[in-house]
Formats: C-alpha cells, structure tokens, sequence
C-alpha cells in the first residue's frame, strides 16, 4: 500500500516511518508542515530541516502550511494513497485529529507507537542506533544545558530519572522537549553547520540555521 508519513524531522515520525518501510507499506513521500509556535499538533523548531531527516530513508519530502495539509494529503489520496504514516504516542487529541481527517478522506492511519511503552521507545531509539538530540525543551527539568543533547544511552537515562522526578512522558508526547534525528546506520549523517539558540523563561529551543545530509561514509 502506497502510503505519506507526517515527518517532523523528530525521532517519533522517524521511527514510525522507519516501521511502516519495514511493514511493507510503500512511502512514497513524507510531508512536514509549517506549524505556528505552540502548536498543539506539529513541531515548531527547524521543520525546514526536516527535508534532510526524510533522506535519511531515501524519502522526498514536501514542506506545506498546517492550514493546507489536508487538502493536500486529499489530492494525494485520489492519487492513490492509502494511509498516512504518524508518530503519535500518547495524544488523544493528536491522534483523533488525524484519525478523523483519516476516516472522512477513506484512507488508513498507520501508528506504530501509538500506547507503546515510552521507556521501550526510547531504548528502541537507542538499540537501532538513531542518533538524535534535543532542539527544544519546556518542562521543569530541563534547562538550556539539554538543548543538543544527544538520545544515546545515558542521555536517555537522564530523561528516564527526570520523568521519575518530576513526572513528565519520558517520550515528550506532552511537549516537554522536541527532538530531530540526524543519523542513521547506514544513511549518512546531517552536518550541522550553523545553530543558535533562543531562551525564554523556562524553555527554548536550538534552531538549526544551515545543516546538510552528508552521505560520503555510505557504502
């Protein structure tokens, strides 16, 4: 089945579109919408980039306004699409959204994560060797010293001790940080050239300014 994975560049819609390929679904595009700051729906942070995120698996990527997604995810499914790839986690309200829009146009939404346990999805990041970082954080814990912090191993342990202690989804679903992928095995890596960051309060973010995927070390 033809399908279109909603790719925010973050480690959740990577993952899901990284599960749909291994499924057998045919994802023959990724879209990245251009959301509004605190959007309750899509990442706000270098969706721009997200473009390098997708060819990571060889997708194309298409970049469009959070008010024009639907109509363009309705052209694509008389074109032949299917389903619609999500990362959704533990959002009820992101989810019925996207299940809703699924249903009215006849299409099937595909989410792998959807209910799954949020520590295992972290150590699922890990054990695939999905290098990612933090790009925004806003939830008591977090300090402008976790932005670009990289999800390995121990940086997922110290979000696993900071859920425990302050009770946060361990995964961000409740938009307590965002996160964008920059490698995966045997894809290349996305270079970051040039960042900076932006501090408000008790949050920010780490905005990506140039950055390129470099596949020079693929065999």
């Amino acid at each position: 089945m033809k399908a279109v994975s909603l790719m925010s560049g973050g480690k959740d819609s990577f993952l899901a579109t990284l599960i749909a390929l291994e499924s057998g679904f045919d994802v023959v595009m990724s879209v990245t919408v251009i959301a509004e700051e605190h959007s309750l729906m899509y990442h706000y942070p270098n969706a721009s980039m997200a473009r390098y995120v997708s060819g990571l698996l060889g997708i194309e990527n298409v970049m469009v306004e959070e008010g024009k997604l639907w109509e363009l995810i309705g052209n694509l499914a008389r074109d032949g699409i299917g389903a619609v790839v999500v990362g959704a986690i533990a959002s009820d309200y992101q989810k019925t959204r996207v299940e809703m829009k699924c249903t009215e146009l006849g299409i099937l939404m595909f989410a792998p994560l959807w209910r799954k346990d949020q520590g295992m999805l972290l150590n699922e990041i890990v054990m695939r060797s999905i290098d990612a970082i933090l790009v925004s954080v806003s939830a008591e814990g977090l300090t402008e010293d976790h932005l670009g912090m990289h999800l390995d191993r121990d940086g997922v342990e110290r979000i696993m001790e900071l859920s425990r202690k302050y009770g946060m989804n361990p995964s961000g679903e409740g938009g307590e940080y965002e996160s964008f992928v920059l490698s995966f095995p045997g894809a290349g890596r996305i270079r970051i050239r040039r960042s900076h960051r932006v501090w408000r309060g008790s949050g920010g973010y780490l905005i990506i300014d140039d950055a390129g995927l470099d596949q020079s070390s693929v065999a």
